[in-house]
């Protein structure tokens, strides 16, 4: 797999090891103000974040009531412990989620996560309450493709990104290129010659500051050019960008403003573009995919079963895991004769032993999406991770259940 597709595909699953682990804490509840969430940024020392709980340790032991009060002075000792394992934060800071929901009767059990997040922890944050504090980390869930931006006309340029939803002004340049002019004759050549002089240094500066700070971006999707008029054409075409950014340009919009808001107007006038080379993306996978399926060759297989099978044996040259899916590889073992049995499920469920009849308990459970990327790395086959939300994502979801994979060879 080439290296850059690698390292998509490593991105996809820590969003997606990511999201599932928040879903996960958004519907955990607590009994009482007794779920503890601690945001740590990267640059806090642990040392004073160890002082600080150890604070709120000491202020907790006042609490009335005897349960509430072992449960949070437990969950704040747990959170310590393992902070001693770090001698800083992440590059990104620490997530921390810990404290006590209620299983059966009146039993609880301690549920804990540390959590590297996708972006920076802006701020220290300590809170005791029955569910754990989600604000500061829910807008990391959205969508992080980056896309390079530029609004140009002769007057005016500013370069942006587009990170999710959000857009980030990198720069706001005025040219000095004159409008008009006046003259006749020799000197009304002269002083179109200096207009288009100065016209080529604007743009040259605007390319060259553009270039710069797109190239710096691991991610970047793409580049949207936009502007009044003309200019934005013959910025594109004189080849102003560099090389490797000229190539990524998706299109041209026609935007009547050159500064901030036109950055705005750019993206929503490219909305539609940047959902559609999505879609088109998806469509493709699955539209080859089903290709293979309807010549009957057994160049393309689906289910689980086939689909591991042929990533053992090498076979697969690229693999397709539907977002969508919620399945776990579940394995069970009886304790009564030692027997295991492995089935993917949505969810455990009561099983009987084949031998023997007796109860077994489930031992492992892996994510089926894990499990088949990890799977897919270790046999060097291409994987692509789809949506379910065009038609094609939602057709392979329900009619191949959600795993299929198009090989080398039969």
């Amino acid at each position: 797999m080439p290296e850059n597709k690698e390292k998509d595909v490593e991105k996809e699953l820590k969003e997606y090891q990511f999201k599932k682990q928040i879903e996960e804490i958004k519907n955990l509840q607590g009994r009482g103000t007794e779920l503890i969430s601690v945001y740590i940024p990267p640059g806090r020392p642990i040392s004073d974040v160890i002082a600080y709980l150890r604070d709120e340790y000491s202020t907790s032991t006042n609490i009335k009531s005897k349960t509430t009060r072992k449960n949070v002075t437990s969950a704040i000792e747990s959170i310590m412990s393992k902070l001693k394992y770090y001698k800083m934060p992440p590059e990104n800071g620490l997530a921390v989620f810990v404290g006590h929901v209620p299983t059966k009767g009146d039993q609880t059990e301690m549920v804990s996560y540390f959590i590297e997040p996708p972006e920076k922890i802006n701020s220290f944050l300590y809170r005791c309450d029955s569910k754990f504090y989600l604000d500061p980390i829910l807008p990391m869930l959205e969508h992080k493709d980056t896309y390079g931006l530029i609004v140009i006309d002769r007057a005016e340029a500013t370069i942006g990104l587009l990170r999710g939803s959000r857009i980030e002004v990198i720069d706001n340049f005025e040219s000095q290129v004159p409008s008009k002019h006046h003259q006749g004759g020799q000197s009304s050549r002269r002083y179109e010659r200096l207009i288009e002089i100065a016209a080529h240094e604007f743009f040259t500066k605007v390319g060259e500051r553009a270039s710069q700070a797109f190239l710096k971006e691991p991610n970047l999707k793409g580049v949207l050019i936009g502007g009044p008029g003309s200019t934005k054409e013959f910025f594109y075409k004189k080849g102003y960008l560099h090389y490797q950014i000229q190539q990524k340009v998706i299109d041209l919009y026609d935007v009547g403003y050159t500064n901030e808001y036109g950055l705005k107007e750019l993206v929503d006038k490219a909305s539609q573009t940047l959902e559609q080379l999505e879609i088109a993306r998806e469509k493709k996978i699955v539209e080859r995919f089903l290709v293979e399926i309807k010549k009957g060759t057994g160049k393309a297989v689906y289910g689980d079963k086939e689909v591991m099978e042929a990533l053992k044996q090498g076979k697969v040259d690229t693999l397709i895991i539907s977002k969508g899916l919620v399945k776990f590889r579940i394995k069970y073992r009886c304790e009564n004769d030692g027997t295991e049995i492995e089935e993917v499920a949505s969810r455990e469920v009561i099983k009987e032993c084949p031998k023997c009849g007796n109860p077994m308990i489930p031992i492992e459970e892996t994510d089926l999406i894990e499990d088949y990327i990890r799977a897919g790395q270790e046999n060097g086959a291409k994987i692509e991770l789809i949506t379910d939300e065009s038609d094609e994502g939602a057709l392979f979801l329900k009619a191949f259940g959600g795993i299929g994979a198009i090989l080398r060879y039969t």
